[in-house]
């Protein structure tokens, strides 16, 4: 079980209250319910940043444009004492990524827009860095980098960047398919020689890399700190500037492990990289922090390289200039993310998923235990520190859409520092979500969430009809963070259950890894538990209730439905059932090689996780299956073979494969008609007559 002191903690939901009293507390009868057009409504609040001086707080915020059919991303400015709220970037070509520059004269972000303050759409060069001086005028583009740039990040001295930028030296065949006149031309065959050759959103995999450059900003000149055929991720500038410390795996053959390690580089052209952390595990999944005085660098220790698609890093520290690697809080039984020293470099904060909840965290740099800084049943989604101590918070709750506010470390105070989404809040009805226990019948305790219909929409008492919601990864978890979805649901009527099975995050390593080589068997049963445990507490009418899911929720569906008849409706989204067919089709082949061997080697365990396909008979659930056209994370085949089993014995189902789409769908458009396909295929088998 975690270590946690006794600390004096802000309470999240208190917080949260501070900034939506006026939306939180109106009568539901002034509101109406949701609806699909809300996506229209709700935005979406990340990415906030500190200035030097801490007066200032810079964050990105997207909405939908219904009339150009996708999202478009601004950057907004609040003071700290929450009096001004400013929107600086206006164009339609979108920004992100703000960054203070360190002597705080300039906010950098990246934009594909084209030049003048109008913008555009986004180039074909990616994204650029656009500079904005804080003593007024309009932002000006400084980079134009072939490919663009995706990660960046300021120079201690305000004179230099670090990016990080693909190399477009050898570009991939078949990529360039437009003639030196613009005319389009036939594409060149795409030829491949890669072990891990596709991924979701990039496609097909060609010999590039991601490197790192020094661009020098009264030059305007880059030159590459990092060549080589290795690919380099999340730089971080020394207190001092005369170093950078990044990610990357260089092992002999990178795409045949997840080893990627903590590697420092002098921050000159020509110098060599000093590897610094040597464990067998990924230590790549965060930033690497340095403290305020160069010596010790906070990184997250990857784990057993045999459960890397389950990992559950720690929080580790090591010296900058080499040495043991020593972890702050072992036996720390939770998700770590995001460390950053404390100013006084005395600890580290962090985040900590912990049970349907994240919470900001601090450890003694020297190690101890975990002091939670803020608690309650909300989520933590990002945070900011600025050199005097005080703290930026991304957070929000199951009822409120993530939001700015800022925390002062030194008394405690909160205040709300973004309003992105009250005035929408005030009007409209959402339900409420409370935790919810119970036991699956090999005695497993299994937690959720349950999310009942606002008042406007149904009366207390009547036994609802229910859907049980499935969350991918698997190692991921449902959570008291705003879900529209969900919401949706209730909001047309539904009592919705999300369940943290086993394989989930947020209840230590061993329930996260319980899972492993072993696909649809105690996740069913867990998954299971949930809907006996909504029958039984009186919530739910047995004979409507409904299942589904998305990614892992999908293939989950497909592994309940195949299980238990019980199901009135199913809808399975980016899954699959015929895992043995995702070999080499997806982009999970060192998993598949390294959790259940080659299907020639092992075929029997093939065929036992891909049951819903070949016990496909047992299926009586009419089901609805969906996908992305271009998903390379869960092909669209795999719902293509279940659509195709399931018509030809004449069971009711459907296939939905939205053109061009991702494993995610990004086009509003879609997303809605999703939402909207959903609520008509529940309704077209589980709003019969009630169960008295």
């Amino acid at each position: 079980m975690p270590r946690l002191s006794s600390p004096v903690a802000v309470t999240l939901a208190a917080v949260l209250a501070l900034g939506a009293s006026s939306s939180l507390h109106a009568q539901a009868a002034a509101r109406r319910p949701l609806n699909v057009n809300d996506l229209f409504n709700l935005r979406n609040v990340a990415d906030p940043q500190l200035s030097p001086d801490g007066k200032w707080v810079a964050y990105a915020v997207t909405r939908v444009d219904s009339a150009k059919d996708r999202n478009e991303t601004d950057i907004w400015m609040s003071s700290w004492d929450g009096s001004d709220v400013i929107q600086l970037t206006h164009s339609a070509g979108g920004e992100r990524a703000p960054r203070w520059s360190p002597d705080g004269r300039w906010l950098a972000f990246l934009s594909g827009r084209t030049d003048g303050p109008a913008g555009g759409d986004e180039e074909s060069s990616g994204s650029q860095i656009w500079l904005l001086d804080r003593r007024g005028g309009e932002a000006s583009k400084l980079t134009s980098i072939k490919g663009g740039v995706s990660d960046y990040a300021w120079s201690p001295d305000s004179k230099r960047f670090v990016l990080v930028i693909s190399d477009t030296a050898l570009p991939p065949a078949g990529w360039d398919s437009v003639g030196a006149k613009g005319k389009a031309k036939t594409a060149k065959p795409i030829v491949i020689d890669r072990y891990h050759f596709k991924e979701d959103g990039e496609g097909y995999l060609g010999p590039t890399h991601s490197h790192l450059y020094l661009y020098d900003i009264a030059a305007k000149k880059s030159e590459v700190l990092t060549p080589g055929s290795y690919d380099e991720s999340q730089p971080s500038w020394s207190p001092d500037g005369k170093s950078i410390a990044f990610v990357s795996n260089r092992t002999a053959d990178p795409e045949r492990n997840n080893n990627a390690d903590l590697w420092v580089i002098d921050a000159k052209t020509g110098a060599a990289p000093r590897q610094l952390t040597t464990s067998p595990g990924n230590d790549g999944d965060a930033r690497p922090a340095w403290s305020p005085d160069g010596s010790m660098i906070a990184y997250l220790q990857g784990g057993d390289p045999k459960y890397w698609a389950y990992d559950q890093p720690e929080l580790a520290v090591i010296p900058a200039g080499g040495g043991t690697p020593r972890l702050l809080s072992p036996g720390f039984d939770r998700d770590a993310g995001q460390p950053m020293f404390a100013p006084d470099g005395k600890s580290v904060l962090f985040q900590v998923g912990d049970d349907r909840a994240v919470f900001l965290a601090r450890v003694p740099a020297a190690g101890g235990a975990v002091e939670a800084l803020t608690k309650g049943r909300g989520v933590i989604a990002d945070y900011a520190m600025a050199p005097d101590g005080r703290i930026a918070l991304l957070a929000g709750t199951a009822m409120q859409p993530s939001e700015v506010f800022a925390l002062d470390a030194a008394g405690g105070a909160t205040r709300p520092l973004s309003h992105q989404n009250d005035a929408w809040l005030a009007g409209v009805d959402v339900g409420a979500t409370q935790d919810v226990t119970f036991t699956a019948k090999d005695g497993n305790e299994v937690h959720g969430l349950l999310l009942r219909p606002p008042a406007s929409v149904a009366s207390s008492g009547a036994r609802l009809p229910t859907l049980l919601r499935i969350h991918g990864g698997p190692h991921g978890q449902d959570q008291h963070d705003f879900a529209l979805e969900r919401q949706l649901f209730a909001a047309d009527g539904y009592a919705v259950i999300s369940v943290n099975y086993r394989g989930s995050s947020g209840r230590g390593r061993k329930y996260a890894q319980s899972i492993y080589a072993d696909w649809g068997n105690k996740e069913v049963v867990d998954l299971l538990a949930a809907a006996d445990y909504v029958v039984s507490s009186g919530v739910a009418d047995a004979d409507r209730m409904g299942i589904g899911g998305w990614s892992y929720g999908g293939i989950l569906t497909d592994y309940t439905i195949a299980t238990d008849p019980r199901f009135k409706a199913g809808t399975s989204g980016a899954g699959s059932a015929m895992q043995t067919a995702m070999y080499g089709s997806d982009q999970y082949i060192l998993q598949y090689d390294t959790e259940l061997g080659p299907p020639w080697k092992n075929p029997k365990l093939w065929e036992k996780v891909s049951y819903p396909f070949y016990k496909n008979d047992r299926i009586t659930t009419p089901t609805l299956f969906m996908g992305g056209e271009k998903d390379f994370n869960v092909p669209i085949i795999g719902g293509e073979q279940m659509y195709q089993a399931l018509k030809s014995r004449g069971i009711d189902t459907e296939l939905v494969i939205y053109p061009g789409q991702n494993h995610g769908l990004t086009t509003p458009s879609y997303r809605r008609d999703r939402w909207q396909r959903y609520l008509a295929w529940y309704a077209k088998y589980l709003k019969g007559k009630p169960k008295a």
